[in-house]
C-alpha cells in the first residue's frame, strides 16, 4: 500500500492542525494505521493509531486529550486532529499501515510508510 501524508505547515502554539493520510494500491480497510513523529535530533517515536474499524484508538500521553485519529475507509484515508499545539509538537510526522497486533507504538507492527509531513509550531 502506497501512503501519502499532507496538511503539515507551519502554526502557532494553541493552534489547530489536521493531517491526513491517503492511502492507494490495497484494501485500505485490511489495516490498522499508525501516526509517528520524529522532532529533529530525536528518535522516532508514537504519537496514535487506530484500529482497521475504527473502533479502537490509542494515543502517545504526550498527544492524549489534544489529538484525534480518525478514518474513512471509504475514501482510503486517515486523519490526525491536532489541537491545542505546543512548540514540542514540532516534527515530521508520519503515517503507517499495518497490523498493531495490540502493540499500537510498536513500529516494526507497520510495513508501509509514508513520506513524512512537516509540522512546525512557534511560540
Amino acid at each position: 500500500v502506497q501512503l501519502q501524508a499532507s496538511g503539515g505547515g507551519l502554526v502557532q502554539a494553541g493552534d489547530s492542525l489536521r493531517l491526513s493520510c491517503a492511502a492507494s494500491g490495497r484494501t485500505f480497510s485490511d489495516y490498522d494505521m499508525g501516526w509517528f513523529r520524529q522532532a529533529p535530533g530525536k528518535e522516532r517515536e508514537f504519537v496514535g493509531s487506530i484500529v482497521w474499524s475504527g473502533t479502537y484508538t490509542s494515543y502517545a500521553d504526550s498527544v492524549k486529550g489534544r489529538f484525534t485519529i480518525s478514518r474513512d475507509n471509504a475514501k482510503n484515508t486517515v486523519y490526525l486532529q491536532m489541537n491545542r499545539l505546543k512548540t514540542e509538537d514540532t516534527a515530521v510526522y508520519y503515517c503507517a499501515a499495518g497490523r498493531n497486533w495490540g502493540v499500537p507504538g510498536r513500529p516494526s507492527n507497520y510495513n508501509y510508510w509514508g513520506q513524512g509531513t512537516l509540522v512546525t509550531v512557534s511560540s
